[in-house]
């Protein structure tokens, strides 16, 4: 390189802030971390694999920071670079090995990271490190339950181990990475809410032109012969007595997919997917990213998403906004500790009511629910993974119209609490105190802070939770339980950093009386 070059080059940096660079810097690198995935493994998935793991290694070591960014945007768009290289894809199978790089991306960033911390090259102070203890413990006790489980079902085990321990890793790897170096990740993700507010409202106003850019009729078509091959069609059709022609009534749902809505004319509408082409995770991952551009004084964007959670029609993510959003305004009339004991009440109030409506009118979720409490009393030590949810072979062979009579059904679906009481047993509450013990240190520093990023990280993780009772995708989809244990490892780690920088700089003046330029 010329020095003319290097000269022109450090010109063109200088017309960008510190900030816009870093901005760049993480969505290329974020984009090339999954973007090429599905390209190298095309080629060959031995060597897609290896570079995959690299990669994440690479980021691990050259930039840490970036690295919570990344794993958000990897499992946002995933699904988008593969839907878009779909055509190219032979086989069904491919294309779900393909689908779980990000999986694979953001397992090898938080074992790095967790290496480093064993080796002393993560915050190690007494905070992080009971954190880190506790979450071993519940790896611990989930891969138990995995082993009982993968002797008897290998493949929903792997899925299950798959679903509970990402968010797990999501939340370590936030927690190290801010409890070390200053994570400003507060550009990306307003960033990142722009491009996903657009990609919302393209698909909602032009949607056979998204399908287009995208190949949606290919990567759905894959879908569609998955789901007919292994009779998921056939129990959702004799579930609901549906039967989709095309691609858009596949799409076609009630509003908020509850028949409580049906006397008010709510006609049926075509679900936003999202980048990535999955209903409930998009909401969840929409009114997450609206909820933070609140907390961070951005409301006009924040209001521009709200329309794209409505025409998802989940209600767990509109239960996480309403709520949260209440536990705010409670926050500034109430204060902190009044606010947390009504909203305890407020959660288990609402719990109490859907669980009897939902056996009144025979919902599916709640009935799933009643299998998974049945099937906890019955062996309080649990199954194993993946034996019973979803995945189960049981699952396609449910008699919905006799569940419906009893209330309750032999197995547990539709229920993340109920399919981890279903297979963990009593194992099924280390994981689940340990996300709540988490929201509620994070709520203690919304307390003594106000700041709305954390009383959005410490509400919103109990939200969820509760969501938890009636939807599997609120503890097993990444951008539901994951993006909030993502925030509460950052706010947490954050908090630990400001106490370890504001110790050594009280432990420098006292030792030579210098003081610090604030």
């Amino acid at each position: 390189m010329s020095a003319g070059d290097l000269t022109q080059d450090q010109s063109v940096q200088a017309l960008l802030p510190p900030a816009w660079r870093e901005l760049v810097a993480t969505f290329c690198i974020a984009v090339a971390t999954i973007g090429f995935a599905p390209i190298l493994h095309l080629a060959n998935p031995a060597l897609a694999i290896a570079v995959e793991v690299l990669v994440g290694i690479a980021i691990i070591l050259a930039v840490p920071t970036y690295a919570p960014a990344i794993a958000i945007f990897v499992l946002f768009f995933q699904n988008l670079f593969v839907s878009i290289l779909s055509p190219l894809v032979p086989l069904p199978s491919d294309l779900d090995f393909i689908k779980g790089y990000n999986f694979l991306v953001c397992s090898v960033m938080w074992l790095a990271t967790f290496g480093l911390y064993v080796l002393g090259q993560r915050n190690q102070s007494a905070e992080v490190s009971r954190i880190m203890r506790w979450g071993v413990v519940t790896l611990v006790v989930v891969s138990l339950y995995f082993a009982i489980g993968f002797i008897q079902d290998g493949q929903p085990a792997a899925v299950y181990l798959r679903n509970i321990v990402l968010p797990l890793f999501l939340f370590q790897l936030a927690l190290l990475t801010a409890a070390t170096y200053e994570v400003r990740i507060t550009p990306f993700l307003v960033t990142l809410a722009v491009i996903l507010i657009c990609c919302g409202y393209i698909e909602l106003a032009f949607r056979d032109v998204w399908l287009a850019i995208t190949n949606g009729y290919t990567f759905w078509g894959f879908d569609e012969l998955k789901a007919t091959h292994s009779g998921v069609w056939e129990a959702e059709m004799r579930a609901t007595g549906n039967v989709p022609v095309t691609l858009k009534d596949r799409f076609s749902f009630d509003f908020l997919n509850t028949p409580l809505l049906e006397g008010f004319g709510l006609s049926k509408m075509l679900r936003i997917h999202g980048p990535n082409m999955h209903p409930i995770s998009f909401a969840y991952g929409i009114g997450f990213l609206g909820l933070f551009l609140f907390s961070v004084g951005r409301p006009l964007l924040a209001l521009a998403a709200l329309p794209l959670l409505v025409f998802c029609s989940v209600k767990g993510a509109l239960i996480v906004v309403v709520f949260v959003a209440a536990a705010w305004i409670a926050t500034r009339l109430l204060g902190a500790v009044v606010t947390l004991l009504l909203g305890f009440l407020g959660l288990i109030a609402f719990a109490i009511l859907a669980i009897r409506l939902g056996l009144q009118i025979g919902d599916y979720h709640v009935i799933g629910l009643m299998g998974g409490l049945d099937g906890f009393v019955q062996r309080p030590f649990g199954r194993g993974l993946g034996i019973g949810g979803n995945l189960s072979d049981s699952y396609f062979s449910i008699d919905w119209s006799a569940a419906q009579a009893a209330g309750t059904i032999d197995g547990a679906v539709e229920s993340a609490i109920g399919v981890l009481l279903y297979q963990m047993g009593i194992g099924a509450f280390v994981p689940l105190a340990f996300y709540f013990a988490m929201a509620l240190k994070a709520w203690r520093l919304y307390a003594s802070s106000g700041y709305l990023t954390q009383g959005l990280a410490g509400f919103g993780v109990m939200v969820v939770l509760l969501n938890g009772l009636f939807q599997e995708e609120a503890l097993f989809a990444p951008l539901a339980l994951g993006l909030m244990l993502s925030l509460t490892g950052l706010v947490i780690g954050s908090h630990v950093r400001m106490q370890t920088v504001a110790r050594e700089e009280a432990e420098l003046e006292r030792l030579t009386g210098y003081q610090p330029v604030t």
